[in-house]
């Protein structure tokens, strides 16, 4: 609205991530009659060769922040080899202060068997949920409130084995480095922890069986394989649409 006529900026890497941002954002303000101040290069946008050291600068600022991400994945590897512990470790059944390892909350221990021991026996999530409700067992935050997406979060989580799990999420690149939820359950790493266990190996991978046998694999777009609940309904458009996952749809009433 011709109200700024000068933008003054600390650095040329704190004004874009790489130099194609860079130099589209700088032109675009030029035309609106905008001079941009770099500080520490000492760069004025609308000098003749202003546009020159903006280029060179900033892919000298992207080159740094491709480097800066090697780093931090060579360390992520390393912190892996030596089974750091990621997050703040607010997990149902466990405590942990910042540094240290998990230690079991015996209390919560007992509700994380429990659902196992309900699950082998042939109980589905949504009526564990409401079991744990009647018994006035605490979630990991504390109250009495259990979902099936609860009991499934825990029947699925390898630390309970007493294993660590990688690459749940991830940078999607060095230049936005945007977080990035991993649903390839598949390519997750799995290491053993320095913890002890809250259940079995074999009673954990019992349960794995029995999720595994509630779902089965459906051909969907571009013949791409994925997941589906096995669930039927009478309902038409239940059984016909289907997300871009793969997954039904359910049809709740009210």
């Amino acid at each position: 609205n011709g109200k700024i006529d000068l933008i003054v900026t600390k650095s040329v890497s704190r004004f874009a991530r790489n130099t194609v941002d860079s130099l589209v954002t700088v032109r675009k303000l030029k035309e609106a009659g905008v001079e941009i101040y770099f500080q520490k290069e000492n760069i004025y946008t609308l000098d003749s060769k202003g546009e020159l050291f903006i280029m060179i600068m900033s892919s000298l600022a992207q080159e740094e922040s491709r480097k800066v991400s090697e780093r931090v994945k060579a360390g992520q590897r390393i912190s892996r080899a030596n089974k750091q512990l990621y997050g703040s470790g607010n997990i149902l059944g466990y405590d942990r202060n910042p540094g240290e390892t998990y230690k079991i909350n015996p209390e919560q221990a007992e509700t994380v068997k429990m659902i196992y021991d309900l699950y082998e026996e042939g109980y589905g999530t949504m009526k564990i949920a409401k079991i744990l409700q009647e018994r006035k067992r605490l979630t990991a935050t504390g109250t009495t409130k259990w979902t099936s997406h609860n009991v499934g979060r825990v029947l699925q989580n390898a630390t309970y084995k007493g294993y660590i799990g990688y690459y749940k999420s991830y940078s999607n690149n060095y230049l936005e480095q945007k977080r990035v939820h991993n649903l390839d359950k598949d390519s997750y790493e799995y290491v053993k922890g320095d913890f002890e266990p809250i259940i079995t190996e074999e009673q954990w991978d019992r349960c794995q069986a029995i999720l595994k046998e509630k779902r089965k694999t459906t051909l969907v777009v571009n013949g791409e394989e994925k997941k589906k609940s096995n669930r039927t309904s009478r309902d038409l458009w239940v059984k016909k649409l289907r997300c871009s996952c793969g997954s039904s749809f359910r049809k709740n009433r009210y």
